[in-house]
């Protein structure tokens, strides 16, 4: 829950590095939370059984977005890379496998141009 709040409080930082654990962490809970949420949408919203509009689901996606890209730029950074390769996202399939393996990919031992390494900052670092 700690890594999920740290992205959360900052949401629109796309400087700086991210651990895998931060960015991946992230990722659960909001696949958690979403599908918690669209199971919410389908007991309340749906009528005689035809889905509607996923209300609850759509707020919190929009509600995320931000934060998804600023922790996606940071893991970028974290492994060398600009966070502008989020955009290979629009290439269907393939674009989505290369970002899955760059976020996979161990980040940079030593401080690189994004700033010094997640891993050797102290341990109340992830409190702030």
């Amino acid at each position: 829950m700690q890594w999920y709040t740290k992205v959360l409080r900052q949401y629109v930082n796309f400087g700086g590095r991210a651990r895998r654990t931060e960015f991946w962490m992230f990722i659960l809970f909001s696949v958690i939370v979403g599908a918690v949420l669209r199971l919410g949408d389908a007991l309340l919203f749906s009528t005689s059984g035809q889905p509607t509009v996923a209300w609850l689901s759509t707020i919190y996606g929009l509600a995320v977005a931000l934060p998804t890209l600023a922790v996606g730029a940071r893991r970028l950074h974290d492994t060398g890379r600009s966070g502008w390769w989020q955009l290979l996202a629009v290439i269907p399939v393939i674009g989505a496998i290369v970002l899955i393996v760059f976020y996979a990919t161990a980040g940079e031992p030593s401080a690189n141009k994004y700033g010094p390494d997640p891993k050797a900052l102290p341990a109340d670092y992830l409190i702030r």
